[in-house]
């Protein structure tokens, strides 16, 4: 009989090798993402049911299952964190800061413990953003930025490590050899602002 994070663990393994995903800089198969974000989350609670979600954070977002799938096979608490996880389409959206606001309120309405799982997915995905696509770290970055300031539920030392590494991404490309300016940071941070 297999744990609850066993088995969300092969049900999302499954899943995502069933689509053919591979992950975008290192054509690894896609599980290695939600097998770092299981770690971090791992490094701040043994809570099996976070521990199932993030595994099963992008399944409903990435592939053919449903959030009905999902509850059917593990619950309704792991369902409603991968809900809360799960980036909505935004059909009415005109462009890319108005999808990402969409989703940032999304998200800054999750539980501490989806709050907590999207700042461990923040941090696996900005280190391999920063490293493999530096020119599409200067948005990815900002959007981050401003995200995490609405995830303060969420786990304090991985929100910590979060920002910790999007500063250090930001102040990373105002260097050689990308001499990003300051104020572009600035200017791009303020397409993100959320209306009070």
């Amino acid at each position: 009989m297999y744990s609850l994070e066993e088995k969300a663990r092969r049900y999302a393994s499954k899943a995502h090798a069933d689509t053919g995903q591979r992950r975008k800089y290192t054509d690894e198969p896609y599980i290695v993402h939600p097998a770092a974000v299981v770690e971090l989350v791992r490094s701040v609670t043994d809570n099996e049911i976070m521990l199932a979600a993030a595994w099963l954070h992008d399944t409903v977002e990435d592939t053919s299952n449903t959030l009905a799938d999902i509850e059917s096979h593990f619950g309704a608490e792991v369902a409603s964190l991968v809900a809360m996880l799960t980036d909505s389409k935004q059909p009415d959206a005109k462009n890319r800061a108005a999808r990402k606001v969409a989703h940032f309120r999304h998200t800054a309405q999750a539980s501490g413990d989806a709050q907590t799982i999207k700042l461990a997915d923040i941090i696996d995905n900005t280190r391999s953003i920063i490293h493999y696509d530096p020119h599409f770290a200067r948005v990815y970055l900002i959007e981050k930025r401003v995200q995490i300031a609405l995830l303060k539920e969420g786990d304090e030392a991985l929100w910590r490590q979060a920002s910790t590494i999007i500063e250090s991404g930001i102040e990373q490309l105002t260097q050689a050899p990308y001499y990003v300016p300051l104020a572009w940071f600035t200017r791009q941070q303020q397409r993100y602002q959320l209306p009070n």
